[in-house]
């Protein structure tokens, strides 16, 4: 049997209505991923390439386990992952503590990584620029708290930022991700 919009019951638009707000939420951040993740693409590099990327310019020699973990891949596809940047001639192995193996960006590598930081900063003014200056520094506190709040919830700093833009982040204001994790004894 055929459903159409008529058949189903109206429910009255509330714009403070949470479950709006949290539906606005969702397809907010999923555009945005969207946008950031095309911008990965068309340079050439998937979505968890791009955060390994981001992630060896800011720690430089972690082992390929512990990139794997900050950008959500098991050892095995974190393996398969530093392969095809070494293809690439992105990133290069070297010796590591013990058995382990480390990972550190080309010079390459490290022009790919300013260049994601860069498309993810674009995509993300533009995102913002239809807002006025006083709507953009109101979102600042609540999207701190939401930050703080899903790091109780996921409790990994470097998953959350695996592609944030440190240096913008600490800059005026300690980041909340981080402050999230000292208040909780995690740092």
């Amino acid at each position: 049997m055929h459903s159409d919009r008529t058949d189903r019951p109206h429910r009255p638009h509330r714009p403070d209505h949470p479950d709006r707000t949290a539906n606005l939420l969702g397809a907010a951040a999923l555009a945005v991923t969207d946008l950031v993740l095309a911008a990965a693409r068309a340079r050439g590099v998937g979505p968890s390439a791009a955060a390994a990327l981001v992630v060896l310019s800011a720690a430089p020699g972690i082992t390929v386990t512990e990139l794997g973990r900050r950008v959500g891949l098991s050892q095995s596809a974190a393996v398969r992952m530093v392969d095809g940047l070494a293809a690439a001639g992105l990133a290069e192995r070297g010796g590591g503590p013990g058995r382990s193996v480390a990972v550190r960006l080309t010079a390459g590598g490290r022009t790919s990584a300013a260049d994601l930081l860069a498309a993810r900063e674009a995509v993300l003014s533009d995102a913002l620029a239809d807002l006025s200056e006083e709507d953009r520094e109101a979102l600042t506190g609540p999207l701190s708290r939401l930050l703080a709040s899903l790091y109780g919830r996921i409790g990994d700093t470097e998953l959350i930022c695996r592609l944030c833009d440190r240096g913008r982040c600490t800059t005026g204001a300690p980041c909340p991700v981080g402050a999230a994790a000292r208040a909780a004894g995690d740092r």
